[in-house]
């Protein structure tokens, strides 16, 4: 793969290919069963073949097919055990590799956007390039002042191919759907097609990142890369070495794993707080464990701490008052067992529809396994664990299946409830142990109440 196509009837057959390829598999599948093979085992096979075909495309195309693999790829610890491994395999290589551009189309943007003479720009800048994401492809370089660069060049007819993409994908999100249990895929593509415009936008980018950056230029825990330079189509910040939290989940201590895992959530929930903004794309890829003392990023041994590094803010949620508190609020009064007033909450923030009526207990049911790591001082997230509450939304027969089509999830939280269930993705893929509720309480409003709160609702409740 030289180029990213970007014609859309290239694109869209080979997009279209994939559900035929789905439908011959499992044609292939039922002949092996009437020959005698076990259910069990043709579905393993099945799965296998199908990720190799699905990633395959994605990788290779980029764009909205890329990004649409790099957001389910966080989901993957809800797939069973014994199928998860292909998958796996495949979308790691999507968060840290892809095909790249030919050098003379990358020389020809950087000509085109930072003037013929942009090798004065830089001391060094190696053409190889040294990540590859869905948009765009970063390489390393060493910026005129001698600092060390990471420059992310735009694939020409990116936008054009990210919208192609989408559109497709939409057309068979129903086949996808079983890919991952319990999810539905059209909302979660919909909204990726929604936020185009901005994730193309560099300017847009920069401001993100600039703000996260100024924010926690002293934070112990966690390191933003300045932003250099920024134009369309180009965007340099500084370089941060590390290691990829995806080879933190294949290869790294529990040490690492607990410590990368309780930054995650740190940066999750303080970000809205101190930015106003939520980082919305947190898969593996966008993030690096750096080791406070240099020395030990030589010896993985070492005995000093770590910092997470953060990348990529091309995806934002834009929350000026910070995370909403009906989200600390309704997860509070969940712990405290008051069902009426977690239903009434949720019915007059919409996630319960007028026209609905539910039971306000098997409300409180549903949603205390799912809050179940906010109950403890630490939880061990787990691939178990989410797999286990993948079957329970997903199975057709449970309660919470039938009650979770019933809830209705509003567009101000879309993005917010992806990015929360994304992160829980992340952390039970690094089976990270996380003290949970010390970050909700640090820096979710509402679910701690102050005394002025405490006081107004024990008046609240004597009046009633």
């Amino acid at each position: 793969m030289s180029d990213l196509p970007r014609k859309a009837v290239t694109r869209t057959a080979k997009l279209a290919a994939l559900p035929l390829g789905f439908a011959g598999r499992a044609t292939w599948g039922l002949g092996k069963r009437i020959g005698g093979k076990s259910a069990e085992l043709v579905g393993r096979e099945l799965q296998q073949r199908t990720a190799e075909q699905l990633f395959k495309v994605l990788g290779e195309l980029k764009g909205g097919a890329m990004k649409f693999g790099q957001a389910m790829s966080v989901f993957e610890s809800a797939l069973p055990e014994e199928v998860a491994g292909p998958y796996r395999a495949a979308l790691t290589k999507l968060q840290e590799a892809a095909p790249p551009m030919p050098t003379r189309t990358v020389h020809s943007v950087l000509a085109e956007r930072l003037g013929e003479d942009w090798h004065d720009l830089f001391l060094e800048f190696e053409d190889k390039p040294a990540a590859a994401a869905s948009i765009g492809q970063v390489h390393r370089a060493v910026w005129h002042d001698g600092r060390e660069v990471a420059v992310k060049v735009q694939y020409p007819g990116a936008g054009e191919a990210l919208l192609s993409d989408l559109n497709q994908l939409s057309r068979f999100a129903r086949l996808l759907g079983p890919l991952i249990p319990g999810m539905d895929i059209k909302p979660l593509i919909a909204e990726l097609r929604d936020r185009v415009s901005e994730e193309l936008d560099y300017a847009l980018e920069a401001q993100a990142q600039r703000a996260h950056a100024e924010e926690f230029a002293d934070d112990p825990d966690v390191l933003v890369p300045a932003v250099v330079h920024q134009c369309e189509q180009v965007l340099v910040t500084e370089w941060i070495d590390g290691i990829p939290l995806s080879e933190v989940i294949t290869d790294g201590t529990q040490e690492q794993r607990d410590r990368a895992g309780q930054l995650l959530a740190r940066f999750l929930f303080s970000g809205p707080s101190r930015t106003g903004l939520l980082h919305a794309d947190p898969h593996p890829g966008n993030f690096r464990l750096l080791p406070d003392d240099p020395e030990d990023a030589e010896n993985p041994g070492g005995k000093g701490g770590w910092r997470l590094g953060v990348l990529d803010f091309g995806t934002v949620d834009r929350l000026p008052g910070g995370l909403p508190a009906t989200i600390g609020d309704s997860l509070r009064m969940t712990l405290d067992g008051d069902a009426e007033a977690v239903y009434d909450l949720l019915r007059e923030e919409g996630f319960v529809k007028e026209s609905i009526e539910l039971d306000p207990d098997a409300v409180l049911d549903y949603l205390l396994p799912i809050i179940e790591p906010a109950q403890a001082d630490e939880f061990t997230f787990t691939r178990g664990w989410m797999r286990s509450q993948a079957a329970r939304i997903a199975d057709p027969r449970s309660p919470a299946h039938q009650l979770g089509k019933q809830l209705n999830l509003p567009p101000a939280y879309l993005l917010i409830h992806r990015v929360t269930l994304s992160t829980i993705g992340v952390l039970c893929q690094l089976g990270a142990t996380v003290r949970l509720r010390d970050e909700l309480e640090e820096w979710l409003p509402g679910f701690v109440l102050d005394d002025e709160q405490t006081l107004a609702e024990e008046d609240s409740a004597a009046g009633a």
